[in-house]
């Protein structure tokens, strides 16, 4: 059965240009892998959604949501801060 996700990446792309999958049915799993992704400054390919490849608005909302959820956790850490503080001075929620 086909899964819901489906996330190409390249891990340490300067030196290596093997790509990989990772597949998942979870929205919430797939947001938090390309969390992870973009901390490890990973390369992230091709996104797709029901084996159908997001492009545009639909590809950077995914990104945009990861990117947010660092910065969140980021700044909640760091000011120690707790999460409504961060969404009334940032705009950000985790």
């Amino acid at each position: 059965m086909l899964k819901k996700y489906a996330i190409d990446y390249t891990i340490h792309p300067q030196h290596n240009h093997a790509v990989c999958t990772h597949f998942t049915d979870d929205p919430i799993e797939a947001e938090d892998f390309l969390m992870h992704l973009l901390i490890a400054r990973a390369r992230i390919g091709e996104i797709r959604h029901d084996g159908v490849a997001l492009v545009g608005l639909q590809y950077d909302r995914l990104l945009r949501i990861a990117a947010e959820r660092i910065a969140s956790a980021m700044l909640l850490e760091s000011l120690v801060l707790d999460p409504s503080a961060v969404k009334a001075r940032f705009g950000l929620a985790i």
